[in-house]
């Protein structure tokens, strides 16, 4: 994901009408689907529940970007050390 024009932040509802504004790391396509890393803006480094957000990016009839949660725990698992190894690899 280009840094050039700053970073990018989207607000996310869930199911129970709650807003959260998260921070869009990167994005990456894997095994045919799109992918994006978030950290919430409000986040608190020092939380021990502090972490990656990972969600799938899925397109609707309009073409508008959705983000959905992964619910297959080997799959997130596989997206998480993708995004990990993009990531370790940016600090180098």
């Amino acid at each position: 994901m280009s840094e050039e024009y700053g970073n990018d932040f989207v607000t996310i509802i869930d199911d129970d009408g709650n807003e959260f504004e998260l921070e869009m790391l990167d994005s990456i396509d894997y095994n045919g689907e799109s992918y994006a890393a978030f950290l919430p803006t409000d986040m608190d480094e020092d939380d021990p529940d502090y972490g990656l957000i990972i969600l799938r990016i899925v397109t609707d009839a309009n073409g508008d970007e959705l983000f959905e949660s992964i619910d297959d725990d080997d799959k997130l698992q596989e997206v998480y050390e993708m995004f990990m190894t993009i990531f370790e690899a940016e600090e180098e």
